[in-house]
């Protein structure tokens, strides 16, 4: 059963502030990557480069984390643990939403942009567990 964010948390993912996202690479070892969130309900998006590491590795292992911590009050974060699954970002629909939220209305236009070979995809997480100090 899914871990249900509080409305805090939800507020927290809403606003513009960054996450960190944890993979594990093929030798086991972590690697974080700072990442742009949005939210579907309970469920956390990320936007990503089909050929980066991040998605390579989640696709060999779905576990992962992601630390989204306030940024106008570090004290107030939000740890998500969770199994990602990797569908396509079909329009690259969530990659412009993202832009959007964090650089502007005219910042999408850099993923409209995108020769087609470069597959953007949507990384989706759904709390398994919390540790929610918001």
């Amino acid at each position: 059963m899914p871990a249900e964010l509080s409305d805090a948390a939800r507020a927290l993912l809403d606003d513009t502030n960054v996450g960190v996202l944890t993979t594990l690479n093929s030798t086991g070892a972590p690697r974080n990557t700072v990442v742009w969130i949005g939210r579907d309900g309970n469920d956390v998006l990320i936007s990503s480069d089909a050929a980066y590491y991040k998605t390579r590795n989640l696709v060999a292992d779905p576990r992962t984390s992601l630390l989204v911590i306030d940024r106008t009050d570090p004290m107030r974060y939000v740890e998500i643990v969770a199994k990602a699954v990797i569908t396509p970002d079909e329009g690259r629909a969530l990659a412009q939403s993202l832009a959007i939220k964090y650089d502007g209305p005219d910042a999408a236009a850099e993923y409209v942009a995108l020769p087609p070979e470069v597959h953007r995809v949507v990384i989706r997480l759904t709390p398994d567990r919390l540790n929610d100090h918001t």
